[in-house]
């Protein structure tokens, strides 16, 4: 049996649409190790990749590391009461007092190009246990030296950290691409002495020495051919997000759009610690997910349950989240 995915839209906030496009999009899932919890919360999950094909492009989700958090109501939910957060937790099967949190970046081969999109947490997470991106590649068959373009969807640490091993560049042939507005923000000295000082040195010290072989894009720029940018700003004040379309083929990687499987998406309007403008996440949360839902695109979010991929439903006051299983293997 095969499932027929197309990609009906071509911008995420009401352009044309591009008609029914329907080549089987086939699944091949491969994750090579379980993880245990380390002391702080961090797990290593050695090697830990899904890879599946999008039309002609290969696609390898890539798990960085897991971190186990407590007390969900003080990241999800902010503007609710504990109560509130933790009835729809337990609505959910999951436990009130702790959540996971995942982080995986995606490697796209597609034919001329190997892209990947974001870093992992690198070598700062590797004592806790994360920064396992490079196993990842490694156990997909590649090496960084492979890499030709390194695409950031925005500069917070969990998206940058790897982007230097050393002091020297992780992926050394490659190119880079990020979001003009977002490196504007985080280059600006006027973030010294705010909250947001610390993702300021951050960048100077692994985007900044990258910048002379970075192509600085906005809404609607492509990456490389099948590969497109689209603005979702909230979360960064310049988070981008991409469509993926092969063949009639289309996925999208919707970043940190949503930060939780269900409290993110279930509730979209739910206000969460880490988005920089709670209202205008709040809005991108609702336009991203309501394009994927409506024209029923996989995608992939960084911080969903790896393997990472799935589907949206639309329910009740927001989104469910529907894991992809063996529907796409058979």
């Amino acid at each position: 049996m095969t499932t027929s995915i197309s990609l009906s839209r071509r911008s995420l906030f009401g352009a044309a649409a591009a008609g029914a496009l329907a080549t089987p999009f086939v699944m091949n899932r491969a994750a090579f190790a379980q993880s245990e919890p380390k002391a702080d919360g961090m797990t290593s999950p050695a090697g830990k990749t899904n890879s599946f094909k999008i039309g002609t492009f290969n696609v390898t989700v890539i798990s960085d590391g897991i971190r186990i958090g407590e007390k969900p109501e003080e990241t999800f939910g902010t503007n609710q009461t504990p109560e509130a957060v933790g009835e729809l937790l337990k609505a959910n099967f999951l436990p009130t007092d702790k959540f996971v949190n995942g982080f995986s970046p995606t490697l796209i081969d597609t034919g001329s190009d190997v892209v990947l999109f974001d870093t992992g947490l690198g070598e700062g997470g590797r004592q806790a246990g994360a920064g396992r991106l490079l196993e990842g590649i490694s156990a997909a068959g590649y090496t960084p030296d492979q890499v030709g373009v390194v695409v950031i969807t925005h500069m917070h640490g969990d998206h940058i950290g790897g982007l230097m091993e050393g002091g020297a560049p992780t992926f050394r042939n490659a190119r880079y691409v990020a979001g003009q507005t977002e490196f504007d923000f985080w280059k600006d000295e006027a973030r010294v002495g705010t909250p947001a000082e610390g993702g300021h040195k951050g960048v100077l010290k692994n985007v900044a020495p990258l910048a002379e072989k970075t192509t600085f894009i906005g809404d609607g720029a492509d990456v490389v051919p099948g590969i497109t940018a689209m603005a979702a700003f909230g979360h960064s004040p310049g988070h981008m997000i991409f469509k993926i379309e092969s063949e009639g083929q289309g996925l999208v990687l919707t970043a940190d759009t949503a930060n939780h499987f269900v409290l993110s998406l279930q509730r979209p309007d739910w206000e969460v610690k880490f988005d920089m403008d709670k209202a205008q996440a709040a809005a991108a949360r609702k336009k991203v997910f309501d394009m994927v839902a409506t024209d029923r695109l996989p995608f992939v979010g960084y911080h969903m349950p790896f393997p990472a991929v799935g589907f949206i439903e639309r329910i009740d006051q927001g989104y469910r989240f529907v894991p992809e299983t063996y529907q796409f293997e058979i």
